[in-house]
């Protein structure tokens, strides 16, 4: 019996158990991020002790895309009784859930809560999504991706009600004119943290009649714009995520080469307007690069994804292919400067369809490092990851 036939019994085992059972995973030891929060008053007649600065560990991963296979899996997850995809993100859980802030991309949007669901071309998902990111340790996602628009204004309005009712900040999308205008900000140590978000297109979707706000596209005016606007909000880190890229290239193309040149540069007082380009979209892992000072990851890969092909047609092991960013921030010396990257490191993972779980490849080598096809897909994510020499900017391989 192969070790793959061994993990999809143990799973087949697993799914018999009473769906409250399968449902139960491992809290997070650490303070969520908290979405615009504001400082506690102190007692009367005393003076606010200044706090000290405390920095922050950042983590972000790539695109969550239920195909109908993945929603199936969600289906059996849940013993019947609705779709559970909570299962599905358990084994990277204690890296999303350790960081101060951790931010996903979801690239679908959400239906009714019994459906009608679909796969590709146009994804409609089941809300339950949102649940799994929230218990796996996420704060907030990046909603700006060519699937947005999907089941127009409705889809967009129910994925951030969604993302409403269980806790979670999302950047890209918004509802109403005043929601587009805001910057969404997390605490995270002691610092105001932006995420901003964009996509290159909305798959010939028009924006809805009377919504040119609807989803954030990348223009490089806009993105520096609101950049700007967050520091003025307050915002000591300026993260941005893009929806950019050439499906299964692994080398970023000429767009996000000089975009993301172009935004590293600019500075505003001698200071960068954007401190770190978070990218997805290719649907394989692309390269980390230090530009300008500045990192940009050009894409994550998929986190959750079906079988996956490519423009061949061929099933393309790739596509179940992404890595996790972890980022360590330090605060300045002097106050009002640049935060600090203090240590920068990626965990490869992989869309396990026999077992439907994402795997923290280097944890499950670890513990079985006998495993060729894990072992295949590490290598093949750093490969990817370390392409255009990141290790020599301090990029290192973690778990």
């Amino acid at each position: 019996m192969t070790k793959r036939t061994r993990r999809a019994l143990a799973l087949l085992t697993a799914l018999l158990l009473p769906a409250s059972a399968a449902a139960c995973s491992a809290t997070g030891d650490r303070a969520p991020a908290r979405l615009g929060s504001s400082a506690a008053g102190a007692p009367a007649g005393t003076a606010p002790a200044a706090p000290a600065a405390r920095g922050f560990t950042l983590v972000a991963s790539g695109d969550v895309l239920p195909h109908t296979s993945v929603i199936k899996r969600a289906a059996a997850d849940a013993g019947g009784d609705g779709y559970d995809f909570r299962p599905m993100f358990s084994k990277v859980k204690p890296v999303v859930a350790a960081a101060d802030l951790a931010l996903c991309h979801m690239e679908t949007i959400y239906g009714e809560d019994d459906g009608p669901f679909s796969g590709y071309p146009a994804f409609v998902s089941p809300p339950t999504v949102a649940d799994a990111l929230k218990d796996a340790g996420y704060d907030g996602c990046s909603t700006a991706s060519n699937h947005t628009l999907d089941d127009g204004a409705e889809g967009l309005k129910r994925t951030l009600d969604r993302f409403d009712q269980v806790g979670l900040g999302h950047a890209g999308s918004a509802r109403t004119a005043a929601e587009a205008a805001r910057t969404t900000l997390y605490t995270a140590g002691s610092a105001k943290v932006a995420h901003l978000a964009y996509t290159y297109d909305t798959n010939g979707y028009p924006m809805p009649d009377g919504q040119p706000w609807a989803v954030n596209l990348m223009r490089q005016d806009k993105i520096l714009a609101d950049a700007r606007a967050a520091r003025k909000a307050g915002a000591d880190v300026v993260l941005v995520s893009i929806h950019w890229g050439t499906e299964w290239q692994t080398e970023p193309d000429g767009t996000q080469l000089t975009l993301g040149k172009a935004l590293t540069a600019s500075q505003t007082g001698g200071r960068p307007d954007i401190d770190m380009i978070l990218g997805t979209h290719a649907h394989i892992p692309q390269a980390y690069e230090k530009v300008n000072g500045t990192w940009i990851v050009y894409g994550m890969g998929d986190q959750v994804a079906g079988e996956m092909f490519n423009h061949s047609g061929a099933r393309d092991m790739r596509g179940n292919y992404g890595s996790i960013a972890r980022f360590t921030f330090a605060p300045p010396a002097v106050p009002g400067q640049r935060w600090q990257v203090t240590g920068a490191e990626f965990v490869p993972q992989m869309m396990d369809l026999s077992i439907g779980r994402v795997v923290n490849l280097p944890a499950a080598l670890a513990e079985d490092p006998g495993d060729e096809e894990y072992e295949s897909a590490d290598e093949a994510v750093t490969e990817a990851v370390l392409s255009r020499g990141a290790a020599k900017d301090g990029l290192k391989r973690a778990r």
